[in-house]
C-alpha cells in the first residue's frame, strides 16, 4: 500500500541525506557479512542484506546508520569497482550457467552468467575453471550481478589446474613463444667477435638446467689478483629491436618460473639450444674481463667485448660443492685441466664475499624450497636447498659482472636498465632511529642512514644481532627495489651501481643492456633506448610473476599438507608478520606459510593483543611472541579450495579461571 507512496520515498531520501556518509573499501567475510574499511583503524559493520549490493574490494560511498544500537554501513554509491575480470568455477543451477569466483572473500557468491559470443554454453561442466567478466553491478543501478564467461581455462579435474589457473589469474602466457625455422646471426657489420674458443670456460648450473646463460673463467695471478672473464649468452645476436620476437620478449618481460615448470621468455630452440652455452659447442657471447684484487676490490680495467666461445666443461652445483667442501670424500672431481680454474674461481668468490661482508650488504642464508613432482603432477617431496659453495661462487661472479656493467653504462651516459633501491622511506627514517638507537649510543643518525654507506653499515649491524626482531621491524620501513633508466644506488645490496646483463635469455631488461654495451664497444649510438616505460613494464611483469609463483606454491602446499591436521604433526614456524588478527609463520621444514589467529593463541579477546606496529603479541600486557621468533606449531585446518593453512601453537595459553571457579 505504501511502497509506491511518493511522499514516503521523499521522506526516506531526506532522512538519508541527513545521515553521515563514509568512503571506504569493502572487506567481505566467508559468513556473508562484511566491513567498510575507512582506514587502518576505522571500520563499520555491513549486514548480509547490504553486502548483496557490493563485492569484496569495491571502493564505495556508504551511509552510516544505527540499527539495533549498532552503527552499520549501507553501500550507496560505487566509486571504483574492486573486481572486473576474475577466475571462477562453473556452477550449474537448474541447467543454467552460474560462476563462483575463486577468491577467499568471494566464494559465497554464486553469480548468474552467460557465455561470450562464440563459446558454447552447453560445453561447460560443473567445476570447470573459467575467466569471468562482471558486466552488471547493483550499485550501478543493475538488477543484481551478472557475469560474462570470456574463456575456459581447463576442466574441473585437471591436475595441472594450479598452473593454468594461476597463469590465467595473472594474465600470463601458458606456453613458450613459437620459434622460427632458421635463426640467423644478425650482428652489426662493424662488430668484431674475438675468438675465445681456446679459453677453458666452465658452466656451473643445476643438473637439469638447459638454458645455460653464463660461463666463467678465472686465473689467479702471482700478485694475488684474479683475472676474471664472464661470458654471457647473446640472444641479441639473433634478435634485433625491430624484430617481432623482440616485441614478444618485451611483452613477456621475463621467463616465468613456477614450481615444477618454467615458461621461457624466448623460444626454446633459442633459449635451450642455439644460445645455451653447451659444452663443446661454439656460441656467440658478450664478455666482460676485469681484474679483482686479493682483497676483493673490483679494478678499473673493465673491458666488454663480443666473442665466440666454447664451454669446456658442464659442471653441476652439488658436485662442484662436494669437491670444494670435502674433496677427500667427493665422488666427483674435475679434470686436471679444469681443476685449477674451479679452484681459482672459488678463491675469487671468497675474496669478493669478504669484501661485500665488510663494505656492502650480504643477505642471510635461507633455504630455497623446491617441489619435487611426479609425472602425474603430484608432490613427491619438498626439498629445502641451502646455497652451497658453488652457488655462492656463481653468485659472486654474477654480482661482479653486474657491477661492471653498471659502471660502464653510467660512464658512457647510457640510459640503461638499472636495478635500484632507495633505502628507507623518507618519512620512516626517524622511526628507524627511535627503534635501533633510542639512547644515541650507536653510530647511527637520521642523516647517516639516509646515505648508502650509513644504510649498509646499519644492515651489517642488524645481521650480527642475536635475534631477527629488529631486522623484521625495519624491513617494513624500507622502500621496494625498482628497475629504471637512472643510474642510482642499490641500497639493499650496499652498492653504488647495479645493472643486470647476465640473464638475457630470461630477462628482457638484460637484452636491452646487451645492446647498450655493444654500442659502448662500437662507440656508436645505441640501436635501442631504455625509456621510462621499460622500467615500469618490467616491474609490473616481475610483480605478476612473483604472485604467480607464490600462488602455485600455496596451492601445492595445501594439497600436500591437507591431511596434517588429523595427524597432529609438529612443525617449527618462524613469525614473519603480525597483524591485529594474529600472526603469520613460515614453516621451516618446507617453506609453507600459515596463519595463527589470535583466538588459537588465547580465546579471550580482552587479554590478548596482536600489535602490528610493534610486531608483538602480548597477553595481559606481557609480550609472549615477537617478529622473528620460532615456535612449535600444529596445523589445525588446511583448506585446499582457498589454499589457506591455519595453525596453532603446540603450547597454548590457558585462560584465567572464572570468579565462580576460583570461589569454589
Amino acid at each position: 500500500m505504501f511502497q509506491d507512496n511518493p511522499l514516503l520515498a521523499q521522506l526516506k531520501q531526506q532522512i538519508q541525506e541527513t545521515l553521515p556518509k563514509k568512503e571506504g573499501t569493502i572487506k567481505a567475510t566467508e559468513k556473508g557479512f562484511g566491513f567498510l574499511e575507512v582506514d587502518s583503524k576505522t571500520s563499520f559493520f555491513i549486514p548480509p542484506p547490504y553486502m548483496k549490493k557490493c563485492m569484496h574490494g569495491d571502493k564505495v560511498m556508504a551511509i552510516i546508520r544505527t540499527e539495533k544500537e549498532k552503527e552499520v554501513a549501507e553501500p550507496e554509491e560505487l566509486l571504483e569497482q574492486g573486481v572486473t575480470r576474475f577466475i571462477g568455477r562453473v556452477k550449474l543451477f537448474k541447467g543454467r550457467l552460474n560462476v563462483v569466483p575463486d577468491h577467499p572473500q568471494l566464494k559465497k557468491l554464486q553469480l548468474k552468467a552467460k557465455a561470450k559470443k562464440g563459446l558454447d554454453a552447453k560445453s561447460f561442466n560443473e567445476g570447470d575453471w573459467v575467466v569471468g567478466q562482471v558486466i552488471r553491478h547493483p550499485l550501478k543501478g543493475d538488477d543484481g550481478f551478472f557475469v560474462e564467461i570470456t574463456s575456459k581455462i581447463t576442466d574441473a579435474d585437471d591436475k595441472i589446474a594450479p598452473w593454468w589457473v594461476t597463469l590465467a589469474q595473472n594474465d600470463l602466457p601458458n606456453s613458450e613463444p613459437a620459434g622460427i625455422d632458421n635463426w640467423q646471426i644478425n650482428d652489426d657489420a662493424d662488430l668484431t667477435r674475438v675468438d675465445m674458443t681456446d679459453v677453458p670456460f666452465v658452466t656451473i648450473d643445476g643438473e637439469s638446467t638447459k638454458d645455460m646463460d653464463d660461463a666463467l673463467y678465472a686465473k689467479k695471478l702471482e700478485s694475488g689478483e684474479f683475472e676474471l672473464t664472464i661470458a654471457i649468452a647473446d640472444p641479441t645476436a639473433y634478435i634485433s629491436p625491430e624484430d617481432e620476437m623482440d616485441q614478444v620478449a618485451r611483452e613477456r618481460g621475463f621467463t616465468i618460473y613456477l614450481p615444477g615448470r618454467n615458461i621461457p621468455m624466448l623460444p626454446r630452440d633459442l633459449a635451450d639450444d642455439l644460445c645455451s652455452l653447451k659444452e663443446d659447442e661454439v656460441r656467440p657471447a658478450l664478455c666482460c674481463k676485469v681484474t679483482v684484487a686479493a682483497d676483493g676490490t673490483i679494478g678499473e680495467n673493465i673491458e666488454f667485448f663480443a666473442a665466440t666461445m666454447k664451454s669446456h666443461a658442464r659442471l653441476a652445483y652439488d658436485k662442484v660443492s662436494d669437491w670444494l667442501e670435502t674433496p677427500e670424500t667427493a665422488e666427483w672431481e674435475p679434470t686436471e685441466a679444469i681443476a685449477p680454474i674451479v679452484k681459482d674461481l672459488y678463491d675469487f668468490s671468497r675474496a669478493r664475499a669478504t669484501w661485500r661482508e665488510t663494505n656492502a650488504v650480504v643477505f642471510p642464508d635461507r633455504p630455497d624450497y623446491r617441489f619435487e613432482l611426479s609425472e602425474d603432477n603430484d608432490v613427491v617431496a619438498i626439498h629445502a636447498d641451502m646455497r652451497r659453495t658453488a652457488n655462492r661462487l656463481v653468485e659472486e661472479a654474477m654480482i661482479t659482472a653486474n657491477i661492471c656493467a653498471g659502471r660502464i653504462l653510467k660512464s658512457s651516459e647510457s640510459l640503461g636498465v638499472y636495478n635500484t633501491h632507495a633505502g628507507f622511506k623518507t618519512e620512516k627514517i626517524k622511526d628507524v632511529i627511535e627503534l635501533v638507537n633510542p639512547e644515541g649510543e650507536l653510530p647511527f643518525t637520521q642523516e647517516s642512514i639516509a646515505t648508502l654507506e650509513g644504510f649498509a653499515e646499519l644492515r651489517r649491524w642488524l645481521g650480527h644481532q642475536e635475534t631477527s626482531y629488529l631486522d623484521n621491524r625495519i624491513r617494513k620501513y624500507q622502500t621496494y627495489s625498482e628497475m629504471g633508466n637512472e643510474a642510482l644506488p642499490h641500497y639493499a645490496m650496499g652498492l653504488d651501481i647495479y645493472a643486470t646483463w647476465t640473464s638475457p635469455i630470461r630477462k628482457y631488461g638484460d637484452m636491452i643492456n646487451h645492446r647498450l654495451l655493444k654500442s659502448h664497444i662500437l662507440g656508436k649510438e645505441s640501436v635501442q633506448v631504455a625509456d621510462e616505460a621499460v622500467g615500469e613494464e618490467l616491474a609490473l611483469h616481475r610483480k605478476h610473476h612473483k604472485i604467480a609463483e607464490r600462488n602455485v606454491g600455496d596451492w601445492l602446499y595445501a594439497r600436500t599438507l591437507a591431511e596434517e591436521p588429523s595427524k597432529g604433526t609438529i612443525f617449527n614456524g618462524e613469525i614473519f608478520d603480525i597483524n591485529r588478527a594474529g600472526m603469520r609463520v613460515r614453516l621451516i621444514e618446507n617453506g609453507a606459510a600459515a596463519f595463527i589467529p589470535g583466538s588459537l593463541i588465547l580465546d579471550n579477546k580482552e587479554r590478548i593483543e596482536c600489535n602490528s606496529d610493534l610486531g608483538t603479541v602480548s597477553i595481559d600486557k606481557e609480550m609472549v611472541y615477537q617478529l622473528g621468533d620460532t615456535l612449535e606449531i600444529i596445523l589445525s585446518d588446511v583448506n585446499v579450495d582457498t589454499r589457506s593453512i591455519v595453525a596453532k601453537p603446540k603450547e597454548v595459553f590457558a585462560d584465567k579461571p572464572s570468579e565462580k571457579t576460583t570461589a569454589e
